[in-house]
């Protein structure tokens, strides 16, 4: 997802990094949103439309450039505050499941069939599966409790992904950071992880050989917790 801040720094980190070629992706291509000049200009970067609500959109997306990826980094998602008394129904936890969980699940069914073919194809292999989750996947943050919900349910899934794409050699890495410095985390003190550090610690761990990276004080601190 190409049109937030966190993508925009990854999409930039991948360039520095001397990727060749970046697909980036946003859900609705005829609108501006701030950064797109930016990445635009980059003569690395084709912009695409992909929409991972979008079943039928996300096949097509597929179909076009799957044969040539090899790396997926999944950074789509849908972030609310709130928990189960806070927000009365079900729109929101809906609308969070269908990005984070589904969208990770259209993904997986389109494009991990044709990255496993390629696990084995010498120089031209795809090599790694990103998924950008949150340190709320291990346990829930009540202020952000439908959130959390939706990304330890991806982060089941990414199991199963993992499971898939062994056998072709092909790395899953989760990573999983405290709150980062967006719109969704301006009421959080800090400390906040700058976007770029998110892109710097994929870049790592692409270079590496780290499968589960947890970014930043607070993710680490969680995680001695867990």
């Amino acid at each position: 997802d190409a049109k937030t801040v966190t993508g925009q720094a990854l999409v930039k980190g991948l360039v520095g990094a001397g990727a060749e070629i970046v697909w980036a992706g946003v859900s609705e291509p005829w609108k501006r949103f701030p950064g797109m000049d930016e990445i635009e200009a980059l003569p690395e970067v084709h912009m695409l439309p992909l929409d991972l609500t979008d079943s039928r959109g996300v096949k097509d997306c597929a179909g076009a450039i799957g044969a040539k990826v090899d790396i997926l980094i999944n950074n789509a998602e849908v972030h609310r505050t709130e928990g189960i008394a806070s927000r009365y129904g079900v729109e929101t936890a809906r609308a969070e499941m269908d990005i984070n969980y589904f969208g990770l699940l259209r993904l997986a069914q389109e494009f991990g069939p044709v990255m496993r073919a390629r696990g084995a194809d010498g120089q031209n292999s795809a090599t790694a599966w990103v998924n950008l989750l949150s340190i709320y996947a291990l346990t829930n943050y009540p202020g952000h409790g439908t959130y959390s919900a939706s990304k330890a349910a991806a982060y089941s899934l990414s199991q199963c992904l993992r499971a898939e794409m062994q056998p072709a050699n092909i790395r899953v890495i989760n990573v999983f950071p405290g709150p980062i410095d967006d719109e969704w985390n301006q009421m959080l003190p800090p400390p906040k992880l700058a976007p770029s550090s998110i892109a710097r610690a994929v870049v790592g761990a692409l270079q590496g050989s780290l499968e589960d990276v947890y970014p930043g004080d607070i993710a680490q601190d969680w995680l001695a917790r867990f």
